[in-house]
């Protein structure tokens, strides 16, 4: 199987870190973010190569990964200007040479224990035929929550609660080439151009995970998913 790892974007909120290199390669307990997720991915499926799609810093991930990683080759869909996440998949797809078969995209700053396995096996076996599954994951929210009674009594804190009937995107999809590549855009996002049309027909099929799932977007989520994945030990 191949994947396609999002890989182009600066980075902001995680400076100084990303000053001189990509996200992908910020450090989480010693190790690139983007090791972490070649390694969970070895681990889950029949590996056979992953694409950065990249731009910003890119030269500095062909320094550390080269060609190869593992047995796992590595190559790079270079951008010379942004084309979002659906340019950016649409761009590594032709790099790839699929026109056709199940490719895995995720996104290059998400550390999860998904059991990637099944999300194919269950994007496979579906009923519906999808064009795509994407992972959802619970809202957590990043405020603390107040709960309060008709007379506006306080009743009770909860600090950062998850909404387990809310689900949002995990930046985790499988997709299936030929039925997603001609709704793909050659510059702009798959979640605001793509989903919301192949979804329209029931192209799109969900695979909810309650398990371990964090977004590398900040200072604050590295320090906290270095705790989390110490507490665990691994993915």
């Amino acid at each position: 199987m191949k994947a396609l790892i999002l890989s182009g974007g600066q980075g902001l909120r995680l400076r100084p870190l990303t000053d001189d290199k990509p996200k992908p390669l910020v450090a989480l307990n010693g190790k690139p973010i983007a090791e972490w997720q070649i390694d969970w991915l070895r681990k889950s499926v029949k590996l056979d190569e992953v694409v950065f799609l990249c731009g910003y810093k890119w030269q500095r991930l062909k320094q550390h990964f080269g060609n190869d990683y593992h047995g796992v080759r590595v190559e790079y869909s270079v951008e010379d200007t942004p084309l979002g996440t659906g340019g950016a998949i649409k761009k590594g797809l032709k790099h790839l040479g699929v026109t056709e078969g199940n490719v895995i995209v995720t996104n290059g700053d998400i550390l999860t224990a998904l059991p990637l396995k099944r999300m194919v096996s269950a994007h496979d076996n579906s009923d519906a035929r999808p064009a795509a599954t994407l992972l959802v994951v619970p809202y957590r929210s990043r405020f603390g929550v107040i709960r309060i009674d008709k007379e506006k009594i306080v009743r009770k804190f909860e600090e950062k609660p998850d909404f387990p009937d809310v689900w949002i995107n995990g930046g985790i999809y499988v997709i299936n080439s030929s039925k997603v590549i001609g709704h793909l855009p050659d510059k702009g996002d798959i979640e605001r151009e793509t989903f919301p049309v192949l979804a329209k027909d029931g192209g799109v099929l969900s695979y909810p995970f309650k398990g371990f799932w964090a977004l590398i977007d900040s200072i604050k989520d590295l320090h906290e998913a270095e705790k989390q994945v110490k507490a665990r030990r691994s993915l």
